[in-house]
């Protein structure tokens, strides 16, 4: 199983059962009562003393976080049989009735609830209402169905702001879902297969040829790398395209260490050569930069 490629964030937690023992065939939409980042809703379950955990977070930003892969369990729902089957999210809200969320946490939210649905080979999205009806309900093929947490505890989850906009999410991603066309990918589609490549493309992985200069750029200080790999490495992820602002960081980099080593030349002579050598390099800075300019 994938996780969604709109997550930023991933801190799992090990609040969970590896693997899950059900096909996902569920969304279970909770509230988090707070109004958190995906990072901070992240970080709350990262103690082993909560025993609780949820599939992702979304924050009152918009911003998505993995909190548990949705190949595994997370304990979120007060039922078992409930996470085994379902992805669940916590939703930043407010700490009291009727526990509203942002525009951005909404709207992230369905496009997380989509996304899980259409890799997990659905094409609907059902809201039935009802406890019993659902549980005992036999999905066809290309369905999934909505639980809440409410269903298998005495809670308010998800408050009613999101329990009455159910049959509203479950409309809408169905929209979505039977609009796309499976011969051409809309442009939401194209990001969200756009962003899994380059995760893919962002781990240690490159060619012998470049092992000279990989190792130098390293050891230079040009090239630090994001994070680290599972192993405990830098992750240098040599493969990943290079942005525009990356690129100026570089060249910031390389020009810091050049004018360190003209600084350490220039040190090594007496005044007068100092000088002399001072208006030579700077000269010859001025014209790289036209030159670059040009180019």
């Amino acid at each position: 199983m994938s996780n969604s490629p709109l997550a930023t964030v991933t801190q799992i937690s090990p609040n969970k059962n590896s693997p899950r023992n059900h096909k996902i065939d569920r969304i279970t939409i909770h509230c988090f009562v707070g109004q958190v980042t995906a990072r901070r809703g992240c970080e709350v379950f990262q103690p082993s003393s909560k025993k609780a955990s949820c599939n992702y977070v979304v924050g009152y930003d918009g911003s998505i976080g993995l909190c548990v892969d949705e190949g595994d369990r997370s304990w979120c729902s007060s039922s078992s049989a409930n996470d085994n089957r379902a992805v669940t999210i916590e939703t930043a809200s407010d700490n009291k009735h009727p526990y509203s969320v942002t525009e951005k946490a909404y709207a992230a939210l369905l496009d997380l609830v989509t996304d899980i649905c259409r890799r997990n080979g659905a094409k609907k999205l059902l809201w039935l209402g009802d406890k019993d009806k659902t549980l005992s309900y036999t999905l066809k093929d290309g369905e999934m169905v909505m639980t809440v947490h409410r269903w298998f505890a005495n809670k308010a989850c998800p408050g009613d702001y999101l329990y009455e906009r159910h049959g509203e999410i479950a409309a809408e991603v169905t929209r979505r879902l039977e609009g796309e066309d499976d011969e051409m990918l809309t442009y939401e589609q194209w990001k969200v297969y756009m962003t899994q490549y380059r995760k893919e493309l962002q781990d240690n992985d490159s060619g012998d040829w470049s092992e000279e200069n990989r190792q130098w750029a390293v050891e230079k200080g040009l090239m630090a790398g994001n994070g680290t790999t599972v192993d405990g490495e830098p992750n240098m992820m040599w493969e990943d395209f290079l942005t525009r602002e990356q690129n100026v960081t570089v060249d910031k980099r390389l020009y810091t260490l050049i004018m360190a080593e003209v600084k350490k030349l220039l040190d090594d002579h007496d005044k007068a050569i100092r000088a002399d050598i001072s208006d030579i390099v700077a000269e010859a800075v001025a014209r790289a930069l036209e030159q670059a300019k040009q180019q």
